[in-house]
């Protein structure tokens, strides 16, 4: 593990285009480094004046103009990377975006990888790994509760929360470190019930923190629902309905869907990744049976199974293939429009719905919100990522363990050693403490110019 570090210098300058590929009203070149002001130069003729929009005329080698706009000027370290920077916003056609770049590339920069200006920013101390993360996220975020989680995490808010906790657990580790240290001064941490109160309250506040990032996960991610059943138990049907199309073929025939369909939809805020699978049997048939394979290895990387059964006959009962023991199942008892039955809850992880006519769909809605802890109006959620909720982990495992430790065997030494390990397990969250390969995975999967 290495300690970030608080300003870098790297030597080249860097370039890239930094808005999204394709014909625009307008493109954006960015660059950032020390080479910033004799590329404006020898582009637009001077250095503009700092975070002053001005218009210009790009000029390539032979101060033939290549394209004009405005150019920006940010310098070090009052800029976005921490480095100087040069924006030069002009038309976004492909070809003249390219020839902009040309001439950049020509005059000492080179080539940005993808997440690279983030990058910069965040070893130059501008961001927190964190709300560098949330970038990304916010780039991403396909609907408004994603958009408000990213922000908040943008802002610096999940640091905050982070930090706070961490800033206690210090605290706390210094306290216990000190009455092992000086035991001439009789500090007897282990009869006072103060440790243990405090080593409670962080406990609460891990969790407190967990549960909004769990909920920002699902904001981000999504989760992934599998509709499983035997054939004609509707599950196109309730494909559709959920996605809000024919995304699917329905039919009264046994075994249309042959293969898995995926749509992607949001149900209440709730990104969901639907898949339609083929229907569950024995068959003798070589392309329905690998139909049933892959609808068994769908359910196998599933958050949630949606099983089907049709409630207008008697005869219908489970699939006789069997299901994933590890993903939950809800029973899902459809066309109560031919049976009568009531919509809504029939039982334990059982819900009731007529898919065609969509009686009992928002009860199944609801159900699902909750069997996989999605709370719509749960206040301040975070954009994160799977690694902040291990790091989350940890940190509780550590604190839990060190709360054992002092309960059991009075040893103020273990507790403080994993005090220090639910440190350095939120420090990875923000950054204070991380590894190069994991920066690189970070932020390979940003945007090229970003």
């Amino acid at each position: 593990m290495i300690d970030k570090p608080t300003k870098t210098t790297f030597q080249e300058t860097i370039a890239a285009v930094a808005t999204a590929p394709g014909r625009g009203g307008i493109g954006i070149v960015r660059v950032s480094g020390n080479k910033v002001p004799e590329i404006a130069t020898a582009i637009v003729g001077h250095l503009p004046q700092p975070r002053l929009a001005v218009f210009a005329q790009f000029k390539n080698t032979r101060q033939e103009i290549i394209d004009e706009g405005v150019a920006l000027y940010f310098p070090a370290p009052t800029s976005f990377t921490g480095e100087h920077i040069l924006e030069l916003q002009g038309h976004g056609g492909p070809a003249v975006l390219d020839a902009v770049l040309r001439r950049v590339l020509e005059l000492g920069a080179r080539m940005a990888r993808a997440g690279e200006f983030s990058e910069r920013a965040f070893l130059n101390g501008k961001l927190d790994l964190a709300q560098a993360e949330a970038i990304a996220d916010l780039i991403d975020a396909g609907t408004e509760a994603s958009t408000r989680a990213a922000i908040r995490s943008l802002t610096g808010e999940f640091s905050g929360e982070v930090n706070a906790i961490n800033k206690e657990l210090i605290k706390l580790r210094m306290y216990v470190e000190s009455a092992i240290d000086f035991p001439e001064e009789e500090i007897d941490f282990l009869s006072e019930g103060s440790v243990q109160e405090k080593l409670h309250q962080l406990l609460l506040m891990l969790s407190n923190l967990f549960e909004k990032c769990q909920q920002g996960r699902m904001l981000r991610e999504g989760i992934t629902i599998v509709l499983a059943g035997a054939p004609n138990a509707g599950k196109s049907s309730l494909m559709n309905t959920l996605a809000r199309q024919d995304a699917a073929i329905v039919s009264s025939t046994p075994g249309t869907t042959r293969d898995v369909l995926r749509e992607h939809v949001v149900l209440n805020g709730l990104p969901v990744h639907l898949i339609d699978t083929a229907g569950l049997r024995v068959s003798n048939d070589a392309i329905e049976s690998e139909g049933v394979r892959r609808a068994q290895e769908a359910m196998r990387q599933a958050d949630h199974i949606l099983l089907l059964l049709d409630d207008s006959t008697s005869s219908q009962s489970a699939p006789v293939v069997s299901l994933p023991e590890d993903v939950p199942v809800t029973i899902v008892r459809n066309k109560i429009d031919l049976s009568g039955r009531a919509p809504g809850l029939c039982g334990d992880d059982c819900v009731a719905i007529a898919a065609k006519t969509g009686e009992g769909v928002d009860e199944l809605i609801e159900y699902i919100e909750k069997q996989v802890g999605f709370h719509r109006e749960l206040a301040g959620s975070f954009s994160a990522r799977r690694r902040h909720l291990d790091a989350l982990v940890r940190a509780q495992d550590s604190v839990r363990r060190g709360k054992a430790q002092l309960e059991t065997a009075r040893a103020g030494e273990l507790l403080a050693e994993d005090l220090l390990q639910a440190q350095r397990a939120l420090g990875e969250i923000t950054g204070e403490f991380t590894s190069d390969d994991l920066l690189g995975e970070i932020f390979s999967s940003f945007c090229i110019g970003k």
